[in-house]
């Protein structure tokens, strides 16, 4: 999956991904982190998802990172927010606030960028990438992470033969293998999808779980 498929889908407003509200496992579950009012965040391949204002809202300082611009534009033109813009290194940065979005490509990240992050919350991201790509966004995404960082990740599971990605399946086994070194994966939820998305009654899925993962370094 190439830049260009990304730029694509924001241009033509393709984005079934993107949600109305305010994601219900993330409200249920982000306390379980315990962190601290003033404890950073990052949130990977974000969108101009509602989720980074809520997360603002409790205080924390957000890091969003987003390839499209057009993303990020919508984000703060839906809320009628004025953002400073610079470049910075690789990363075109919108900042409003506590708020900050980087726009740019996820793998130009580097250690310094999210230093002072305590966590990272993963809803779209790993189950946006194909195999291969998410090989190397979870390596990535812990190489640069503070060895304090957690998080919470959110993934589908269902027949990938039966319908093609994105969203991709990504199996309860992957997400220990991609995470197995230094981490303690813990499953919170597990939610059965199926009749809600029309689109995998469509494709003849017969089951399809979204499962919420709390991942802590050891």
């Amino acid at each position: 999956m190439q830049e260009a498929f990304w730029q694509e889908r924001w241009a033509r407003s393709q984005i079934g991904f993107h949600q109305e509200k305010v994601n219900g496992y993330l409200r249920r579950h982000w306390a379980r982190l315990g962190l601290s009012e003033e404890a950073a965040v990052l949130v990977p391949l974000c969108g101009k998802s509602l989720d980074l204002a809520w997360l603002a809202e409790q205080g924390h300082s957000v890091i969003g990172v987003e390839l499209a611009e057009r993303a990020v534009q919508d984000f703060f033109a839906e809320r009628d927010v004025q953002p400073q813009i610079a470049q910075h290194g690789a990363f075109k940065v919108y900042q409003a606030g506590k708020l900050r979005i980087l726009c740019g490509d996820f793998f130009a990240l580097s250690r310094e960028d999210v230093a002072d992050c305590l966590a990272f919350y993963d809803r779209a991201a790993l189950i946006a990438l194909p195999t291969e790509m998410r090989e190397r966004y979870a390596a990535h995404l812990q190489a640069i992470l503070p060895p304090t960082c957690q998080g919470l990740l959110v993934t589908l599971v269902y027949d990938q033969q039966r319908m093609d990605g994105p969203p991709f399946s990504v199996a309860d086994a992957e997400v220990a293998q991609r995470f197995t070194s230094g981490w303690e994966v813990r499953e919170v939820e597990r939610k059965d999808v199926l009749s809600g998305n029309p689109r995998f009654v469509e494709s003849q899925l017969e089951a399809v779980e979204e499962v919420v993962f709390h991942l802590a370094r050891r």
